[in-house]
């Protein structure tokens, strides 16, 4: 079934044999500055069959070359022995994750990459809420070129105020077939699932879709709230996949779909924060100055107060905060990230990352030579509003949730 890009597939879970909480694993973009995370992960896991060897942590971008023949191998030998099933032959997932936020509701489908793009300046239906970072999208793309099977963090957002979509099946949920119900590791919460597969459920669900895109104000219908990179190399596989086929070959092609999780931004267990700027390799005395003259450059003043847009600068136990006015930029994180953009270059040596979580990036301004720049949260009901006025944010401009909240690793879907 199908309405606009989004349709049903066929949806694969671990086999009943396999221990749910060592198959599961965060979403490979967390915890980049936090390699102990990923060591801790992998000694739970030890030899049991995980998602964990079907993904390429970003924290391990330059073992690249040698983990992705691995990840490939990995997926063919756990589609030919049998570890993973057919969780739907042919319907959704209802998932419920609980977390410290609450208990989110989400619907695992397939996303038409024909009507996605993330390029700047895309009107399609379903694009990319923030700036796309290109370099990103080789060592996801390298690990899609060769892949068995689709494994998805991608958490799509639509505009649903008056909960007509998922949240209906949520209210009788005992009422459904219980796929998986298990503690996630590592802090994780817990996840459950359920499978949509009546022909009247369906129906309900697209019903709905169908309603919301009628009756929508612009042209963004579905907008990517965690995992765009990810989207965006199964985005650019297509399109390399697409030429060698044929009209009808295309059609139903397993590269033209993309899995993802459809969250209500209007969820109360959904929660948006700010990504913190960490930067590496220089002395916060010294970037001060140097962040002064560029705003004096351009025309920026720099304050003490609660007026403009507020930026904490934190560096081995002090505490700055500004606040910038007369920036072109709306956001924030905008200015922030048009000084790093310009200032980076021209400091060979230093190191920038994006850390979710205002603790774990005040722990890590502790290092010597290490700044931390806090940034305001972006309230979610602005978003798609931001997005169709502005185009796709500046990168990395929010977060839904902590790290621990993120999407797990749980379905997955053959790819051939």
């Amino acid at each position: 079934m199908r309405d606009g890009y989004l349709q049903t597939g066929e949806l694969l879970l671990p086999a009943d044999k396999l221990d749910p909480s060592a198959w599961a694993c965060v979403a490979c973009d967390q915890y980049t500055s936090q390699p102990e995370y990923w060591r801790q992960a992998n000694t739970l896991v030890g030899d049991a069959p995980s998602a964990l060897r079907l993904i390429l942590p970003e924290a391990d971008l330059g073992q690249a070359a040698a983990r992705v023949p691995e990840i490939h191998s990995a997926m063919l030998d756990y589609l030919e022995s049998g570890e993973l099933q057919v969780g739907v032959a042919d319907g959704l997932i209802l998932t419920e994750r609980t977390t410290e936020s609450g208990a989110r509701t989400g619907l695992v489908m397939l996303l038409d990459l024909e009507g996605y793009d993330y390029q700047a300046g895309s009107v399609s239906a379903a694009r990319a809420t923030e700036g796309t970072i290109m370099d990103r999208i080789p060592p996801r793309l390298a690990i899609r070129r060769g892949a068995a099977l689709e494994l998805s963090h991608v958490m799509m957002l639509i505009d649903d105020p008056a909960h007509t979509v998922m949240e209906p099946l949520a209210a009788r949920r005992d009422t459904l077939e219980l796929l998986y119900d298990f503690p996630l590791m590592m802090g994780g919460g817990h996840l459950r699932g359920y499978a949509i597969t009546a022909p009247e459920d369906l129906a309900g669900v697209f019903s709905a879709l169908k309603a919301l895109r009628e009756k929508a104000e612009g042209t963004l219908l579905y907008a990517v709230g965690d995992g765009n990179h990810s989207l965006a190399a199964a985005k650019a596989y297509w399109e390399e996949v697409k030429p060698t086929l044929t009209a009808s070959e295309q059609a139903n092609h397993p590269a033209r779909f993309a899995m993802v999780e459809l969250v209500n931004i209007h969820d109360e267990a959904l929660v948006f924060g700010p990504i913190h700027r960490v930067l590496y390799g220089f002395d916060g005395d010294t970037l001060l100055p140097e962040l002064g003259a560029f705003a004096q450059a351009n025309g920026w003043e720099l304050a003490a107060n609660e007026e403009g847009q507020r930026i904490v600068i934190v560096y081995e136990g002090k505490e700055v905060a500004v606040s910038v006015t007369g920036s072109g930029h709306p956001l924030a994180v905008g200015t922030l990230q048009a000084f790093l953009d310009a200032w980076i270059p021209a400091h060979p040596g230093t190191r920038l990352d994006y850390v979710h979580g205002e603790s774990a990036a005040r722990e890590l301004s502790q290092q010597p030579n290490t700044i931390a720049f806090l940034l305001p949260a972006l309230h979610k009901a602005e978003l798609f509003p931001a997005v169709e006025k502005l185009g796709a944010l500046p990168r990395k401009t929010f977060s839904m949730g902590h790290a621990n909240e993120k999407r797990f690793y749980m379905e997955a879907r053959k790819l051939r």
